[in-house]
């Protein structure tokens, strides 16, 4: 990303937090940002592009933390609550812009159509650095699994004022071992059904 975008992206998360994501137009972006507009609309055409590079920022800054090697020892859950309290972490300086977003999203459901993309790229994102596949119908269905999780968590996150944000990583913490339950219980499921079609005299 260039210093121009993220100036612009700076300027308009501070714009959002202090008036409201609908209240902000991509020409106070721009007077904020001391960019023409048209150099804005090159870098960001709309107010969906800014949010979905909003994300895409916290998605790099989780990636950073990633470690290079898996650790045998670790869980896939393991794994991926370390990602999504890394994420946490990141979106903590910005928790105002994040609020904003999200009320925007409640009242205007277009938009939260129109950031679904996004989102799901994120939790593609968090699975592939908890080395969990994000592709195919399996994907899919985790990708959307960890954004029910997320959106629960992001409820407690909003109002944890804890130092370490240990409100935070509790709501994580039982989400994702129910999960992990509920997806032990799915496998155990398919690979009875797919014995019973490979073996059907054991019906």
């Amino acid at each position: 990303m260039t210093t121009s975008a993220d100036t612009v992206l700076d300027a308009f998360l501070a714009l959002i937090a202090e008036k409201g994501f609908a209240e902000v137009t991509l020409r106070d972006v721009a007077a904020a940002a001391d960019l023409g507009l048209a150099d804005l609309y090159r870098l960001y055409p709309d107010k969906v592009a800014l949010a979905a590079a909003f994300m895409a920022r916290i998605d790099a800054a989780v990636l950073a933390g990633t470690p290079g090697q898996v650790d045998p020892e670790e869980t896939a859950r393991d794994r991926l609550f370390d990602g999504m309290m890394r994420r946490y972490d990141a979106l903590r300086p910005h928790r105002d812009a994040l609020r904003a977003l999200r009320r925007a999203g409640t009242r205007d459901p277009l938009l939260a159509l129109a950031l679904g993309p996004a989102l799901r790229r994120s939790m593609g994102a968090m699975l592939e650095a908890a080395s969990l596949s994000s592709e195919g119908l399996p994907g899919a269905l985790r990708q959307n699994g960890l954004l029910a999780i997320h959106y629960a968590v992001s409820r407690v996150f909003d109002r944890d004022d804890t130092v370490d944000l240990s409100k935070t990583m509790a709501a994580l913490d039982s989400r994702l071992k129910m999960a992990e339950r509920w997806s032990q219980l799915f496998e155990k499921y398919a690979v009875s059904r797919q014995e019973k079609v490979t073996n059907p005299a054991a019906q």
